[in-house]
């Protein structure tokens, strides 16, 4: 077993505690002892420029910061904080009349496969797990209060040259090579300052999660569950929601998870309007990048604390404005083709996609999948839909992101307005009308069960009776695998 110095002692009594076999795990802050129904986790006596651990008392104070903080995020999992006494006896106890020793934080133990970064790593995460955490951050960011005073520009950097300063002291990489990226990022930071402050005041800042890496992500009860939050200081765990999300994008772009990525970016976008923001995504996951090399790098992990680098230094390139528009009839593999395009699109985590759909559930103020009344798709709705499509479309080029608009587009106006705003916004443009005979988009149709799209065979029907003018638009033909055909898009 590892020597864990002065608290080998309270190791061996969280063992014990268990009766069974026990897995130990230790970072930089802290010691878990996994055993097989319970997990127990104690805080290091250390002391950095950003926190005390260095004395009892101040373990349990973080003990029990981190369980209350926690249960916002993962009541389920967090059982309690508890004080490890000395009794007359000499043993250890919890709660005891005696001294107080440390302190642990106790925790339902999962089972380590179903820890996202494992899952991402074999392949297992799926679209509705992370859908289901999109959601689940979002209503997070939506339930806490903004924060008008921290979180702003200045905090940004002195953060940044706490990370760039341990990043050197880890002799990861030539100096010279750090410098570059400190350079770059504290660029990056000084052009959008201005945008920093304007979200701060406008309440984008909040007490947020602060460390939504992968491992800090479990499948708990069929549910994405976030936990182990940063909780030893408000000032550091107060950020921007964008910045917060970025972690998490970062972090599955790392494992090489690009369509996961890009959708939970697009689910998060969908419930929150945090579209102004898009500009400091590239700011924003590369200083996560930075942080997380240096940290890996400090633990001894020098191969994985190497992508990070490799990955802060590539995802500051500035995103290439472009729209792609893609259109058919119901059951045509839209939808499908805008996820499997999205992230291909030259930025991380890819493309805004607008889907015309969600933007009528919007409207309604109803769930994605809620089935809407037939009144909400007569024509003048359907109007209004597409203005705000084109609208939201033309915002999100202005802030040189690219975007994937998904929609019928049946109409040769509404094609002509989509390709009006790539003009207006000097914008790069290509049309694509998926091309499949009604059978299979019938079939298509037939399988959805809860979809955002409440088409049906007789809404096929009557799309495809209608005349659609000369398509001029790229036709594929959407028959084929949806991965492959995307492929082929230039």
């Amino acid at each position: 077993m590892s020597d864990f110095g002065a608290q080998q002692e309270i190791v061996d009594f969280l063992i014990a505690q268990d009766g069974g076999p026990c897995q130990v795990v230790t970072t930089h802050i802290s010691i878990v002892v996994l055993g097989g129904a319970r997990a127990y986790k104690i805080k290091r006596p250390v002391h950095f420029p950003y926190l005390n651990f260095s004395t009892p008392d101040l373990r349990y104070e973080m003990c029990a910061r981190e369980i209350r903080l926690n249960r916002l995020y993962a009541p389920e999992l967090y059982l309690g904080a508890h004080r490890l006494t000395r009794e007359s006896d000499g043993r250890l106890a919890f709660d005891g009349a005696g001294a107080l020793v440390d302190s642990v934080v106790m925790m339902r133990r999962f089972a380590g496969d179903l820890l996202f970064d494992r899952m991402a790593r074999e392949g297992r995460l799926t679209r509705e797990m992370i859908e289901g955490l999109a959601r689940r951050i979002a209503q997070f960011h939506d339930a806490a209060s903004p924060d008008f005073v921290r979180g702003g520009a200045r905090t940004l950097g002195e953060s940044l040259d706490h990370a760039i300063e341990a990043l050197r002291q880890t002799g990861l990489a030539p100096m010279a090579e750090v410098d570059a990226l400190a350079e770059k990022l504290s660029g990056a930071l000084a052009t959008n300052t201005d945008l920093i402050e304007t979200r701060r005041r406008a309440g984008a800042v909040r007490l947020c999660h602060g460390d939504l890496t992968l491992r800090n992500i479990c499948l708990y009860e069929g549910a994405s569950t976030p936990f182990d939050c940063l909780e030893f200081s408000d000032d550091i765990a107060t950020i921007d929601v964008l910045y917060d999300l970025a972690f998490l994008l970062m972090d599955l772009w790392r494992a090489n998870a690009h369509g996961l990525a890009n959708i939970t970016f697009n689910r998060y976008l969908d419930v929150r309007d945090e579209n102004d923001g898009l500009p400091l995504l590239p700011f924003f996951q590369s200083f996560r990048a930075t942080i997380r090399a240096h940290v890996e790098a400090s633990q001894g992990h020098r191969d994985i604390a190497q992508g990070y680098l490799t990955l802060a230094q590539t995802l500051l390139a500035p995103p290439r404005v472009r729209l792609i528009a893609i259109g058919g009839f119901s059951g045509s593999g839209k939808s499908s083709a805008a996820v499997a395009l999205a992230p291909r699109l030259g930025v991380t985590p890819g493309a805004r996609i607008l889907n015309s759909d969600r933007i009528r559930k919007q409207m309604f103020n109803v769930s994605p999948t809620a089935r809407l009344p037939e009144s909400a798709y007569a024509s003048d709705v359907s109007e209004k839909v597409y203005q705000r499509l084109f609208d939201v479309v033309r915002k999100t080029l202005a802030l040189g992101w690219p975007v994937i608009a998904d929609a019928v587009f049946d109409r040769p106006e509404d094609r002509a307005a989509i390709e009006a705003c790539a003009r207006q916004l000097d914008a790069p443009f290509q049309g694509l009308w998926l091309d499949a005979d009604f059978d299979r988009r019938a079939a298509r149709v037939d399988r959805r069960i809860d979809d955002v799209s409440d088409a049906t065979r007789d809404v096929l029907s009557r799309q495809m009776a209608k005349q659609t003018g000369v398509i001029d638009w790229r036709r594929l033909d959407a028959t084929r695998d949806v991965s492959a055909l995307m492929a082929e898009v230039d």
